[in-house]
Order: structure tokens, then C-alpha cells, then sequence
């Protein structure tokens, strides 16, 4: 279900509620989607005033409206988020009395993933989180233990894989045909 949301500075418009039902009717008829009251119930809009100085652009003009459309994911084609682009500055620019307001109005839409409605995005999550794969099972002192008397009753070996020379040992064998010599290991059993 749509949810709009416009910015604007405050004596933008003279009448904010029919701003919103106008907005809101004006998705609605784009997305195409029948006339029921469960849609006219969840499509709403927000008409959001904000102090004078809140807004502004890099030279210091505040005169713009910001309108944020936010549907669920692929509820609007390209041509439909054009239509929504056009038909919402129209009637923003309208409920200003101001025609020159339609070159200062911004209009972002934006495809939600997940559910959006009266249960929201968050019941989307919880049920994805649910969906997750646990971690698998830590190892228990058992399986620790075990690990390192296996580190310890391997062979030393350096990075690259060399035999690490202790006192008195050699690292490579004189003869290439003779096997490297192997420490004494001590199982802990």
C-alpha cells in the first residue's frame, strides 16, 4: 500500500487535508488498483510542514516541496513512476496557487522490499530471521581438547611448509631421497 509523504514550509498550501486526499487518490488511480476500501484505507498521505529555514538550497531559497512516494517493489513501472512524477507536481503545485512551484518540486519514489500495510516491513523481517540458518554448534572442552593434542602431535612446520630446525637438527636431509626427520609427538589421550 502507498504511503506519500510531502515536505513543505509552513503557508506552503492553504488546505493540507485536501492536499493529502488528493495525493493520495492520485496514486492510487496510477497503480491501478480497484476501488475497495481496503485500498483507500492503507493509501495515505503525510503533509509534513516544516519551520521556515528548515529548507533550503545552496542559495538560500526555502520556496521548494519535497514529496516521497514509497510502494511496495515493482507496484510501479517505469511509465507509472513517470505518471506519478508528473500528476503529483501538478497537484502540488495546484494546492499552492503558485504554477512556478512545479519547477521546485521534487518527486522520489521508492519500491520497498518486503510487506508494507498494517503489519509493516518489520513482520516481513521477524519472519525472514526466523527462516535463517542457525550457526552451527560450537565445539564443546571435548572437541577442544582433542584439537590440541592433534596441534601438538603434528610435525612443526614453518609457513611454507618447511620443517622448523630445532638445536642440534637438521632442516633438510643430505640425501634428497632420505625423508625429513620427525619429531617425537606425545598423545594426550
Amino acid at each position: 500500500m502507498p504511503m506519500i509523504d510531502a515536505y513543505a514550509t509552513v503557508g506552503t498550501f492553504a488546505d493540507k487535508h485536501q492536499l493529502a486526499r488528493d495525493l493520495a487518490a492520485a496514486v492510487m488511480q496510477i497503480e491501478q488498483v480497484p476501488d475497495i476500501p481496503m485500498f483507500r484505507q492503507n493509501t495515505a498521505a503525510f503533509v509534513h510542514e516544516l519551520p521556515a529555514g528548515a529548507l533550503s538550497n545552496v542559495d538560500g531559497d526555502g520556496n521548494y516541496v519535497r514529496v516521497q512516494v514509497l510502494t511496495n517493489a515493482g507496484a510501479l513501472d517505469r511509465d507509472k513512476q513517470l505518471a506519478v512524477v508528473s500528476r503529483l507536481t501538478e497537484i502540488v503545485a495546484a494546492a499552492a496557487g503558485d504554477p512556478t512551484l512545479a519547477n521546485r518540486t521534487w518527486v522520489l519514489h521508492r519500491g520497498a522490499r518486503g510487506r508494507l500495510g498494517p503489519l509493516g516491513p518489520r513482520a516481513h523481517q521477524r519472519r525472514a530471521r526466523r527462516r535463517r540458518p542457525r550457526p552451527a554448534r560450537r565445539a564443546g572442552p571435548g572437541d577442544f581438547c582433542s584439537l590440541i593434542a592433534r596441534s601438538l602431535a603434528a610435525p612443526r612446520r614453518s609457513r611454507t611448509s618447511a620443517p622448523i630446525a630445532r638445536r642440534g637438527e637438521r632442516t633438510r636431509p643430505a640425501d634428497p631421497a632420505e625423508p625429513l626427520p620427525l619429531t617425537e609427538s606425545t598423545n594426550y589421550r
